[in-house]
Formats: C-alpha cells, structure tokens, sequence
C-alpha cells in the first residue's frame, strides 16, 4: 500500500513529473490524430477504388473482347462451382478515346446562358466505359456516386427534361445512331449514312465530374467553388477504337451529357467516361462482346475460391485474366501501409523522446530520495520493494500521459475540420486544399485497436525507461544511505 501512496505523492507534488506526463501526452495525441487522418484517407481511398472496380474481374487486354458472347460468359460463370458464390454481375467494355466539346457558355444575371459569348473548344483523352447502368449499380459503387439524386435511384442514361430542353435549343435536328464503318471501307469516304426517317434519341453520357467542371477559390470568402464546362444537355463527340477482322479503326459517335459522376478522386473524375454498353459495341461492330466482367460476391472471404475456380473455367492466361480488386490495386494498397507503417515508426520515436526523459529525471529523483529510500529500507523495505515504487511510478506516469494524450488526439480528431478551419482563417493560408483532393473534409476514421496498442506501447516505453533508475535504488544500501546524515 506505501508503495502506492508514495506513488502518487510523488505525481502531485513534483513539477519534473508534470514535465514527464506533457511528454508522453503530446506523443501520444500525435499518433492519435496522425494514424486517424491517414487511416480516413486510407479508408476513403480502399472505398472508391472498391466501389468502382466491384470485387472480382474477369478481363481481357484484346480490344475485341472475349471470344465468347456476354451471354455465354455470365452463363459459364454462374454454371461453374464459383457461381453459387456470386450475388451479381454485368458486362463491361473499357476502351481508350478521345473526347471533343464546346465549354458551356457563361450565365447571364438572370441565370441563362449567354448563347453569343465565346466557346473554346476542348479536345483531351478520355477512359471510355460502357456500361448497363442497372446492371453495374447491382454492382455497387456506381449509382452512389452519381450527381442527380433521382438518378441515384433509379440509374440511367436519360436525359431530364431540363437536359432535353437545353439539347434540343442547341441542336435542332437530332443526332442518328451512327453506323459501323463496314471492313475494308475506303478511307477518307464517309460511312452510309442512316434512313432520315429513323431518328433517335440522342445517347446519354455520364461524364467524371473534373472532366465537366473545375475548381477555384473564391476570394471573397476562401470556400472551393465548382465551374462548370459541361452541363446536361452539352455534346461531346467521342472518338475511340473500332474492330475489324483484319485491323483496327477509327469511330466517332456524339453523346449527350445526362449526369455528372463525382468519386472524389481525381484520377477518376478526371478521366472516366460512362456511355450505353449496346450503343458502345454497335459503334465498335463488336456486338454482344465486352472486355469486362464486373463480379459481386455474397461473401468477400470467398474471394480466393472464387478467383480459382474462375482460372480453371478460362485457363488461357492471355486472353483472360481474373483479379480481385485487391489484387489489380496491390502496389497502391501496400504503398499506403508501408507509409503508414514507417510514419508510425518515426512518429513513436516522440515517445521515444519522453522516456528518456522520465530515465533522466528518475535518476535525479534517486540520487534527491538517497535518505528517504535509506530510511524506508531501515523500516523494513525490501529491495524488491523499493524497486517497484519506481517501476509504479513510471507506470503511473505512462497511464495518465496516454490517457490525457488520448483524450486530446481523440479531441483535436473529432473536431479537426473546425479547428483546420480556423487556422485558415487566421494564418489566411488553405491548410487543407479542397482543389486538390476534392474532398469537402478532412477524413478521419479511428481504430480501436490501434488507439489501444498505441496506449500500450507508450506505457510500456515509460515502465521500460524507469527500469534502470529502479534497480539503482533497489540496489543502495541503507548503512551507506544513511551515512552522511
């Protein structure tokens, strides 16, 4: 019980302990709010990346697409042992291509469009994907990320009626479904045009939303704000790679701009393109016929059973290849651990720092206390004894430094978008630059687990650095203590 007592006397009264205590809490705190942000930007990340890439993919690098049908594909998948595993899947073609468009005209104060002011035109590259909207929401990741509410829902490629509006005052006469080029059609001729008496609804496009928009900083109050360059109802002419027996080709098709999709990650944002699947392989003359097969699984943990009974059906290592999401996004998702993982080291050695305090501070206390622990030893005290009031001690002051750094990092993470915000405001600099990640907030996600084994390992660096001051006292004889005295 003395042992105890003397512990927390020693706590209270002693300015050096203060110090000791301050050193672990801020080290603590740091890698509290250092492994939240990092693991919300982490979490956030393995997010969209697995809301875009669905669980298992079953592709082909041949621009003509599987040897098989997409019939026959799903058709095998779900026949095979792997299918009873599956809760859904969807074809897909993703192609390279080159985009062209008009930037939107500017909004006059009444809030239309300016129809005289000048249009640059934009020609950029573009990943091209085509999709069954439905199907690939069944996925998952698509539908959430789109921008209109309503199509969230219910996903799609129409136009709303505002889009139409917008559409047909631009564009009087509709555009047709263009034709495929048939093989060995002379260049430079263009391609038999479609019966005039055949007119369609133009083909929806679901755009990345840094394709049709761009950021800036409003100077007047420091906010990001959106310019758009595309809206609903805007054409974009697509150019991208068609297929033939014997070569490839050119095919140009214009789409209309039905919705913007907005993952929050730029590489995406700012390269994805969504247009109809049928309308894609018609415009390519590879019908029925998909580079991809988007797969679901009813239990991740299967994944790996999976992945090989997939490998045993298509054994042709070249024209088809399975992946998990994982596995496609390997080297990035091991590069955000070993980051995180040498942070986290250099980053403990703040702790570092404060045990090497609580050992230098200690021994002053042992070589201040030599009377008192000569006293305590002529009463009775063990060495063992003695020897464990110091080890208490620096138990003592790792607990309460973890829990008070624990405490703070938990606070200055909960409120870290408020607190990032005032900073900007008074150092007049964006601290945390929107343009550049697109996120709104900082993101944060705090492990449990992690906040635990942190804890631990500052208490233990505290205990660990008071061992050798302990045996120093446990160790002096109480004759020789009291000799000067």
């Amino acid at each position: 019980m003395y042992k105890l007592l003397l512990c927390w006397r020693y706590l209270r009264t002693r300015f050096l302990a203060v110090v000791c205590v301050v050193s672990v809490m801020l080290g603590v705190a740091t890698l509290v709010v250092v492994n939240s942000v990092m693991s919300g930007f982490s979490t956030k990340l393995k997010d969209r990346l697995h809301g875009l890439l669905s669980d298992i993919v079953v592709e082909t690098p041949n621009m003509n697409g599987f040897p098989y049908t997409d019939d026959e594909m799903m058709r095998r998948i779900a026949a095979s042992p792997a299918g009873e595993h599956i809760k859904a899947m969807t074809p897909t073609i993703e192609v390279v291509a080159m985009i062209n468009f008009e930037t939107a005209p500017p909004k006059g104060k009444d809030g239309t469009y300016l129809m005289l002011a000048d249009r640059q035109k934009v020609t950029r590259p573009a990943h091209l994907i085509g999709i069954d909207p439905k199907g690939r929401a069944a996925i998952g990741g698509f539908a959430h990320h789109l921008k209109q509410p309503a199509r969230r829902d219910d996903p799609s490629f129409a136009l709303t009626p505002d889009a139409r509006a917008w559409f047909d005052l631009q564009n009087p006469a509709l555009p047709r479904l263009p034709q495929p080029v048939p093989d060995g059609w002379p260049l430079g001729v263009p391609p038999p045009d479609e019966p005039p008496d055949e007119p369609r609804d133009p083909a929806g496009m679901i755009i990345g939303f840094a394709i049709a928009s761009y950021r800036e900083i409003d100077p007047a109050n420091g906010q990001a704000v959106d310019k758009y360059m595309l809206h609903p109802g805007d054409t974009v002419n697509v150019l991208t790679i068609g297929t033939g027996r014997e070569e490839i080709r050119p095919v140009y098709a214009p789409f209309v701009v039905a919705d913007y999709i907005q993952t929050e990650m730029a590489e995406y944002d700012s390269n994805y393109v969504f247009v109809p699947l049928k309308y894609l392989q018609t415009l390519r003359g590879t019908p029925d016929r998909s580079t991809h097969i988007q797969i679901k699984l009813k239990d991740f943990s299967k994944a790996k059973f999976v992945t090989s009974e997939l490998k045993k059906i298509f054994n042709d290592s070249y024209t088809f290849q399975v992946n998990t999401w994982e596995q496609k996004q390997g080297s990035l998702l091991a590069a955000i651990d070993i980051e995180r993982g040498i942070l986290n080291l250099l980053l403990f050695m703040i702790i570092g720092v404060a045990g090497f305090s609580i050992l230098a501070i200690f021994s002053m206390i042992v070589v201040e206390k030599t009377r008192d622990i000569g006293i305590l030893k002529s009463l009775g005290a063990s060495n063992q004894g003695v020897m464990m009031i110091f080890l208490g001690y620096g138990l003592l002051l790792g607990v309460v430094g973890s829990g008070l750094g624990t405490a703070l990092g938990l606070a200055i993470t909960f409120n870290i978008n408020e607190i990032e915000g005032w900073l900007s405001r008074i150092t007049g600099t964006a601290i945390f630059d929107r343009t550049v990640y697109y996120f709104d907030s900082i993101p944060t996600h705090v492990d449990p687990a992690n906040v635990v084994l942190l804890n631990m390992g500052a208490i233990s660096i505290a205990t660990v650095f008071s061992v050798l001051p302990a045996l120093r006292a446990a160790m002096l004889h109480p004759v020789r203590a009291l000799r000067f005295e």
